[in-house]
């Protein structure tokens, strides 16, 4: 049990609104499905896995079998690793729901052995960074006309450790390091957040507010890649010795829920969180020039570069 762990103590109900989960059939992401479907809110677990996530599904409606007033769950597939599959998500999101009131960028890959996403890019940036730049860029005209909304990134603390290494991100001409890895694909959650609050100020979109954040170190599935890229036992000992101050899924959902629904941020945005409180993210995350340099690289990579979703109408926009 940590010594503190904030909490979302908003009672707000989301009845009429429709949110959308990334990775969510496990964790803090099915901690966070469960908490909006109790309020009401139609959610959309987009996840990679569609047979875990109906036992997610199954699960959570088991447990708020007697309560009232609950919303609806629904599925989707949407494989963050393959730009193919976030393009099929957005577009069947974009087909089938009138509104998206809260995006949540919740899926990641922690710490993995070196392997690369289906379009080549390394798996970490590529899965944790540029899969969730993409739909939320695809569905950001739907969001706009959605308000208010909010956009919220799940990044961790280890983004503090490291720089976007612009010459190389994906380790083609450097020895691949995972942590370094995980630690710039989290660095690039929370530029790519401040850059599109930047973005929406810019074009006079209002009412859509963007928030990254830090969950804690929690005792999830994420962890478990450990025993490949630092050592055999590596899971089992660090969750040894640092279960004492580790939190479980239900506490590290707080923050996440706290920026998607509490009243208190309702009008911030751009912001960094820890524990539901808003803290400094590292000197890089704070670098303008940084930000501008990841958006430009990422929306060439991801094939957006001539697309400008600020000013793209909903419906009838032409998806790239």
């Amino acid at each position: 049990m940590p010594f503190f762990s904030g909490r979302c103590l908003s009672t707000v109900r989301l009845v009429g609104k429709t949110a959308l989960i990334t990775g969510c059939n496990t964790g803090i992401g099915k901690e966070t499905v469960l908490d909006f479907y109790k309020r009401g809110a139609r959610v959309i677990m987009a996840c990679r896995n569609l047979d875990k996530a109906q036992e997610a599904k199954t699960s959570i409606e088991e447990i708020c079998k007697d309560k009232g007033d609950v919303g609806k769950i629904v599925l989707i597939k949407c494989d963050l690793s393959s730009l193919t599959s976030v393009r099929e998500c957005a577009q069947q999101v974009l087909d089938s729901e009138p509104q998206i009131n809260i995006l949540v960028n919740n899926a990641g890959v922690m710490m993995c052995p070196k392997s690369e996403t289906q379009d080549g890019f390394e798996m970490q940036f590529g899965t944790n960074h540029l899969g969730h730049f993409l739909l939320t860029l695809l569905l950001l005209p739907r969001i706009k006309n959605s308000t208010p909304a909010r956009i919220v990134t799940v990044s961790s603390k280890a983004h503090t450790r490291n720089n976007v290494k612009f010459d190389d991100v994906n380790y083609k001409n450097h020895p691949y390091n995972a942590l370094e890895a995980y630690s710039r694909s989290k660095l690039a959650n929370v530029l790519f957040s401040i850059e599109l609050a930047k973005k929406l100020k810019e074009h006079n979109i209002q009412d859509v507010n963007t928030y990254s954040l830090h969950p804690g170190v929690i005792k999830t599935e994420l962890g478990r890649h450990l025993n490949d890229t630092l050592f055999k036992g590596a899971q089992s000992m660090i969750g040894f010795m640092a279960g004492p101050f580790m939190k479980n899924p239900t506490q590290g959902a707080q923050t996440t829920i706290y920026c998607s629904v509490d009243e208190k941020c309702a009008n911030e945005t751009g912001l960094y969180y820890s524990d539901c409180e808003v803290r400094s993210p590292s000197q890089n995350a704070l670098n303008d020039e940084t930000a501008k340099m990841l958006w430009d690289m990422s929306a060439e990579l991801v094939g957006l570069k001539d697309y400008n979703p600020f000013t793209a109408t909903d419906p009838g926009v032409k998806r790239p």
